[in-house]
């Protein structure tokens, strides 16, 4: 009964409002018949009065611990005066508002001829993407004020705190610790990345001076810098931790090693007789959603206590490597194994340097590095997670991937690299096959061979390609959610910024600091959509 007070109320106010300007105006300027300002105001009348309404009945709902019923409280509060209450305020404010609005709608002149047909264009327009803007400002626009509106209130979204809850997120060591810097320089991944970075410089000064000039940069010196360059970012966030610092390091180990692999798949199956058969077992882990990803790859990483038999497949290999003793007949033939793979990566490597392609020689090279490691352990102190106890009993030894900080992030980030490969492989074989063939005729007419024909064509003719993949992946990264929560939890060193709003706002309650975690996810985002939208639209 008080809700249809307050909207007749409403309604008898911004009736009178509306008429007294819609009169006032008409005759002092004249400017519209008298029944076109009556039919706006009493339309924007009755859409204020309804919109108050719905205003008025949003609710704000939590769980009273140890009742069935939740606590509710209006979500727009409002002022009362004597019997009108804020829901009765709210109806008269929506009313008078939009009457009014309607009012400024009915004074307006007639427009010429040239204007209406400009009008109509313009609402033939709206009429097809008002409704799709309607649902991106309820789902998204809305909720994106009210995050950031919450983010500066306190727990309970009660008591302004203004920027505090950003000043914890980045001052609180969980969520960055610097404290460990030291440790990047003594690092191994540190080292090896100086070393990577140092082959590639011999190699372009040697390719250089062979051709005259100081240094040649070529495929192969590329990707060895790149290679040296995610060591060392692999080197800082093992040493850089917290919250924001994983999510950086997922933002890029997963965006280049998606990419890369996505597209040496892309190459490798377009040169396959069973490309279609290869692209779809590489784009299968694409239909799966992350939550089972995470439970599937959760089962392959699990470690089982030393007395029991491993079913985690990972750790049921490593425990049986564990097996071969050095100098027995299982390590023997191990070595024979790898030996002969060895040897065969040898001639291929001196088949490169022959043929003076560089891109095999290095990368032969470098396939056998850690097959001369394995022999090494086969021949020495072994492989795999299997010791003798007491009783010359066997003992496995397990590797807890998820566990074991911080490379326990990479075990994670190797779930969603599985899942994203396909969908890079997919759009750069598409960009790839959609480079003109006049362009690669040409460079073979030129005597350029296939290495020369896709790192001087093809891959310069797929850079805006593969820069929109790496954004999409920029994009899904960083809100990575399904994956941590599933196999950690974020535990172990593993929170990342999606997973820890969700605690903070759904676990804890903390409205607070939850939405200032998701405005800084959000603000990690624009830029790089933006960066996107521009370049697309300057390809437009």
């Amino acid at each position: 009964m008080a809700a249809l007070w307050g909207a007749f109320l409403g309604i008898v106010i911004s009736v009178g409002a509306s008429a007294a300007v819609f009169w006032g105006t008409h005759r002092l300027f004249g400017l519209v018949e008298r029944r076109w300002a009556v039919v706006a105001a009493v339309a924007g009348v009755l859409v204020g009065a309804g919109a108050g309404a719905v205003a008025a009945g949003l609710r704000r709902c939590i769980a009273v611990e140890g009742s069935r019923n939740d606590e509710c409280t209006p979500l727009l509060d409002g002022p009362s005066f004597g019997w009108i209450n804020p829901t009765l305020m709210w109806i008269v404010i929506g009313a008078a508002v939009f009457g009014l609005a309607g009012a400024a709608v009915g004074v307006k002149r007639s427009p010429a001829g040239d204007r209406i047909a400009t009008l109509q264009g313009r609402l033939r327009a709206l009429t097809f993407v008002g409704p799709a803007m309607l649902f991106v400002a309820l789902g998204l626009i809305v909720p994106l004020l009210r995050t950031i509106y919450l983010s500066l209130f306190d727990k309970a979204g009660e008591s302004f705190r203004g920027l505090a809850n950003y000043g914890e997120i980045f001052t609180n060591a969980q969520s960055v610790d610097l404290s460990g810097w030291a440790g990047i320089f003594g690092s191994r991944l540190f080292w090896g990345s100086l070393i990577l970075f140092a082959i590639a410089t011999l190699i372009a000064m040697s390719r250089g001076r062979s051709r005259g000039v100081r240094a040649d940069v070529s495929a192969s010196t590329v990707g060895i810098g790149l290679g040296g360059g995610l060591l060392l970012s692999f080197a800082v966030f093992a040493n850089l931790r917290g919250t924001v610092m994983n999510n950086l390091w997922w933002v890029v180990a997963v965006t280049f090693l998606s990419t890369a692999l996505g597209l040496l798949a892309a190459v490798i199956a377009d040169r396959t007789k069973r490309e279609s058969f290869a692209k779809s077992l590489i784009f299968l882990p694409m239909a799966i959603s992350f939550v089972g990803a995470g439970i599937i790859w959760r089962f392959m990483y699990i470690a089982r206590p030393p007395q029991k038999s491993q079913t985690g497949l990972l750790n049921a290999i490593w425990v049986w490597l564990g097996t071969l003793r050095p100098s027995s007949g299982g390590a023997w033939t191990a070595v024979a194994v790898l030996a002969a793979v060895t040897v065969l990566l040898t001639a291929l490597c001196a088949f490169g340097v022959r043929r003076r392609q560089s891109a095999i020689a290095v990368g032969s090279a470098v396939a056998a590095i850690p097959l001369l490691w394995l022999i090494y352990r086969f021949l020495g102190p072994g492989v795999g997670g299997s010791a003798l106890g007491p009783n010359d009993e066997p003992i496995a030894g397990t590797i807890l991937f998820v566990q074991e900080s911080p490379f326990n992030n990479v075990w994670l980030m190797v779930v969603l690299i599985w899942i994203q490969t396909g969908f890079a492989m997919v759009i750069l074989s598409a960009a790839i096959k959609a480079v003109p063939a006049d362009l690669i005729e040409a460079a073979r007419v030129d005597g350029a061979d296939e290495r020369q024909v896709f790192f001087g064509v093809t891959l310069p003719t797929i850079v805006p390609t593969i820069t929109v993949v790496m954004t999409a992946m920029i994009v899904l990264v960083m809100k990575v959610f399904d994956i941590v929560r599933v196999m950690t939890n974020g535990n172990f060193g593993t929170q990342v910024i999606a997973n820890e709003m969700w605690q903070r706002s759904f676990t804890e309650f903390n409205l607070g600091l939850g939405s200032a975690l998701a405005v800084v996810l959000f603000l990690g985002v624009v830029p790089v959509m933006g960066l996107n939208i521009r370049r697309m639209q300057r390809g437009e």
